[in-house]
């Protein structure tokens, strides 16, 4: 084999191996870049669960203090569980965020609370009302019972 196509052979090869290696960087570069948004993801979830976890003791505790109606700790509450631990609201004690929630979530709030007939809002806030007082106790031993929960 003439020496000329030997190295002709050997620059191919040697252009081939700096292509696969400038491959396998970018690559490599886009994989580490992949992992490290998954971590700064799951740092951000699990900070954003916490502080979410954080909400739900206040709020507990709010109500075993009375700072807080319990129709609107409820509706909190189940808001936060949807995303934090869903399967205990279908557990006793906890159910009850739930049940309140289901009574009372048709009823105007804020703004809409605010541009409703205020006949409309009195019959509203006497239901809301009846339905707080029915479920006071469980609602305050719910809320004591899920302040001191593990979250895991």
């Amino acid at each position: 084999m003439p020496r000329g196509l030997q190295l002709a052979i050997i620059a191919i090869g040697l252009v081939v191996i700096a292509i696969l290696l400038f491959y396998i960087w970018r690559q490599a570069k886009a994989l580490s870049e992949h992992r490290l948004r998954q971590r700064k993801t799951a740092e951000f979830q699990a900070k954003r669960r916490d502080e979410m976890i954080e909400s739900i003791r206040i709020i507990a505790m709010a109500v075993e203090e009375d700072q807080v109606e319990h129709s609107e700790a409820c509706l909190r509450l189940k808001g936060l569980l949807d995303y934090v631990a869903p399967d205990l609201l279908n557990k006793s004690p906890y159910r009850v965020f739930q049940e309140v929630h289901e009574k009372i979530q048709h009823m105007p709030t804020h703004r809409a609370r605010q541009s409703t007939d205020t006949k409309f809002v009195q019959k509203m806030d006497k239901e809301r009302l009846a339905v707080e007082e029915l479920h006071s106790d469980e609602v305050r031993r719910a809320a004591t019972a899920i302040r001191h929960y593990r979250f895991d």
